[in-house]
């Protein structure tokens, strides 16, 4: 069980959910529309889209907006959404995988490739970087759930293969437990945790890199111009890399965005 970098989730820093709140609650909603049309509108008849609701709850989203995305999907007019994955190299090297939901495939096409080009990236085929990772249930828990003893031992007796753990440095906002299984196995563990632990803050299918590429100060600045920009896009999901940062070249990132 490997302990948790306080710079893993750096692609989903606070402060940038904060400054694209809005945007996030979109994206979010999209979601919940889409998992809520392909099957039963009622959470607990429908996996994805109880695993929409639970993340975007866990983000915040108000009540009111869940259920008219929810409403949203038993509309006649409501638009129907292509979901493709791109995969690429940003700078360094590093894998990036962009998971987008899209009403134009050709505009999202050449949105992503163009991105990548203007920022030091290469788009590939799919399946291109897609074997660096692995498809993996993630469940994510507050740190004040309990110890990491008691955290990994319910994550065992509940199915889970990881458990990663960080307190926070004390600002509970960056602290938390996140237990990793199968992909398959994510409904099971999940209710299983619930049991033991109580609800959760997220339930989620995440990309998992196999191996992380090391990038210095210079090569992260351009990386999260890639990233960030590609976040901004109304039709993309989520963007996950293989990247690592050490302590040094995260501070340094930092000191320059100050």
């Amino acid at each position: 069980m490997a302990g948790h970098s306080k710079w893993a989730n750096i692609q989903h820093r606070k402060g940038r959910q904060d400054k694209l709140r809005s945007k996030l609650f979109s994206k979010l909603a999209k979601e919940i529309t889409v998992a809520a049309k392909m099957g039963d509108p009622d959470p607990e008849k429908n996996p994805r889209l109880r695993m929409a609701v639970k993340e975007a709850k866990g983000q915040s989203v108000p009540k009111d907006v869940i259920e008219r995305a929810i409403k949203k999907s038993q509309g006649g007019d409501a638009e129907n959404y292509d979901e493709i994955r791109y995969e690429g190299y940003g700078p360094g090297g590093v894998a990036v995988i962009v998971e987008t939901m899209t009403d134009n495939k050709n505009r999202t096409a050449s949105t992503v490739r163009s991105t990548f080009s203007k920022n030091g990236g290469n788009l590939g085929e799919t399946g291109s970087v897609g074997f660096m990772f692995d498809r993996k249930g993630q469940i994510t828990y507050p740190y004040a759930v309990g110890d990491d003893d008691t955290v990994m031992m319910a994550a065992i007796e509940a199915g889970a293969e990881d458990v990663e753990s960080a307190a926070g440095d004390g600002d509970e906002d960056e602290g938390g437990h996140w237990i990793t299984c199968a992909d398959t196995d994510l409904g099971s563990v999940s209710q299983a945790l619930e049991e033991t632990l109580g609800e959760s803050i997220s339930s989620k299918l995440v990309w998992k890199p196999q191996t992380p590429t090391p990038v210095d100060a210079d090569t992260l600045g351009t990386l999260m111009k890639l990233i960030e920009t590609l976040e901004d896009d109304d039709d993309v999901q989520t963007v996950t890399t293989n990247l690592e940062a050490s302590d040094d070249v995260m501070e340094a990132y930092v000191a320059a965005q100050s």
